[in-house]
């Protein structure tokens, strides 16, 4: 695997297919359509009508690829056009092998009219059809309009450049119907998209974009009816599992530090990291097996979970499970974010997507409980009782309804407000009711959690979960991603 810090450095704007050529293998490009004759415009070009489509290798592994060119018409959608990128996406699914596009497109052609939008609707349907089967991964390159933005949407990442955007109506559009003056970066550049969760990740140039998506796809299978390889086990570089975690309660920590002691080399690729940053969701490498990492992330809310986070880490950890990709929870949330902003917008829902998520993937699922777990979000990050294959909590871990002073102030209430001095007599109620129901000890009584690991040995134990549950047997493969 080659990482972005070994990639040159370079702002230039590649061409299409410099773009297939940077992503793939030198030598293994192969064109899978030379030059064609526009069926309307009746101009030649050696593009496919403004699209090349091929099949390379990546780190030694298939893949089909294609690359809009926005010099011919703007990189617009014509039937041609439209009949190329299909071809495509056959190619992949009947190869089972992953597809990545490079994308920029004015979207459909003007000139071919509802033949170009027919042409979009077949995209559609191929795109969807592969969902759940090989990966798909999307690059958007420059401005993409209409369905230059819907295709990518249906297929599992999406990285954009600085110098691209995304949207469904341009600026000429808005300003027209809405009278509002906005420009595409505005609209709908990088920064707007990496914080709303329509892109994943975002790369300084074509050339970082073709190489993170090289670095991505060495964490993926090539389909969904196999796991992903795996390559010799490193130790982690990111200090000791002991100091990662402060013991102070309210303190905040970055919880990736903790997770780059437990996985090989330290390394994380964080999947959508500037939105919902209270949640953290990463691919990373355990004893040489790739896995998927969903971990409340204090630095940011305290780690609470909301409509937006539990949207973020029901959609990941449904990719993970689609493509055979363990999961490991680490969990360090006081719960849900209350209040009437997120009632209103609609965190039962959201948070529902969670747990269902959780509770219906097949793939081998292992919690650990680093600080404290209250509430719904106990259950909600893959609790026993939602089918984790194993429940590990950190000695000093708390687990319950809510934490102890909210608890014996609703179940004390009246003798603290009766107490001669009602603060003292709450926190000593706090201290007596955390003693008796909030401890790891307590919740492996209870058989809320499987046992009480030590932060030193904690990867020894996740890498020895993992060997056992790989050989156990998956039940059928979901078929169908649905967007979130």
């Amino acid at each position: 695997m080659t990482t972005l810090a070994l990639v040159p450095q370079t702002d230039e704007k590649l061409s299409p297919m410099e773009r297939l050529q940077v992503l793939c293998d030198p030598g293994s490009l192969q064109l899978l359509r030379g030059e064609v004759r526009s069926r309307r415009m009746g101009e030649r070009t050696s593009a496919g009508d403004g699209v090349i489509g091929a099949t390379g290798c990546v780190d030694g592994r298939p893949i089909a690829c294609y690359a809009q060119d926005p010099s011919y018409v703007g990189g617009s959608l014509g039937e041609a056009h439209a009949e190329t990128i299909c071809r495509v996406l056959r190619t992949a699914g009947r190869a089972r092998m992953p597809v990545v596009a490079f994308i920029e497109s004015a979207g459909a052609r003007l000139q071919e009219g509802v033949a170009a939008l027919a042409g979009y609707g077949r995209i559609f349907a191929q795109n969807v059809a592969l969902s759940g089967q090989v990966p798909q991964i999307s690059v958007i390159c420059g401005a993409s309009a209409g369905g230059g933005s819907y295709s990518p949407a249906l297929t599992d990442f999406v990285v954009m450049t600085r110098a691209a955007s995304m949207f469904l109506t341009g600026p000429g559009v808005v300003q027209q119907v809405m009278g509002e003056q906005i420009d595409a970066a505005t609209l709908g550049g990088p920064k707007v998209h990496e914080k709303n969760g329509v892109c994943q990740l975002v790369a300084d140039s074509d050339l970082q974009a073709a190489w993170l998506v090289r670095e991505l796809l060495y964490y993926l299978p090539q389909h969904a009816q196999e796991p992903a390889r795996i390559t010799t086990s490193e130790p982690p570089d990111g200090g000791h599992s002991d100091d990662a975690v402060p013991d102070g309660e309210r303190s905040v920590y970055d919880v990736r530090q903790v997770a780059r002691t437990l996985v090989d080399g330290g390394r994380l690729v964080e999947i959508s990291p500037r939105w919902a940053r209270n949640i953290l969701t990463a691919f990373a490498r355990l004893d040489g097996r790739t896995v998927g990492i969903v971990a409340n992330q204090p630095h940011y809310l305290g780690g609470v979970l909301d409509a937006d986070s539990a949207t973020k880490a029901a959609r990941f950890v449904r990719t993970c499970d689609l493509f055979n990709i363990p999961l490991i929870v680490l969990v360090d949330t006081p719960g849900f974010l209350p209040g009437r902003s997120q009632e209103h917008h609609g965190v039962i829902r959201h948070g529902a997507k969670l747990v269902h998520a959780f509770a219906a993937a097949t793939v081998p699922r292992i919690t650990v409980v680093l600080r404290k777990a209250y509430g719904g979000a106990l259950i909600a990050m893959n609790s026993r009782e939602l089918g984790a294959d194993l429940v590990l909590a950190w000695p000093d871990a708390q687990l319950g309804v809510m934490g102890p002073k909210q608890a014996v102030g609703l179940v004390h209430r009246r003798a603290i407000a009766a107490a001669e001095n009602p603060d003292q007599t709450h926190n000593h109620l706090a201290d007596q009711y955390q003693r008796e129901h909030l401890t790891a000890t307590a919740a492996a009584r209870e058989g809320i959690i499987d046992e009480i690991v030590t932060p030193t040995h904690t990867r020894q134990r996740l890498a020895a979960a993992l060997h056992m549950l790989a050989h156990t047997q998956r039940p059928t493969p979901h078929n169908t991603n649905i967007p979130l």
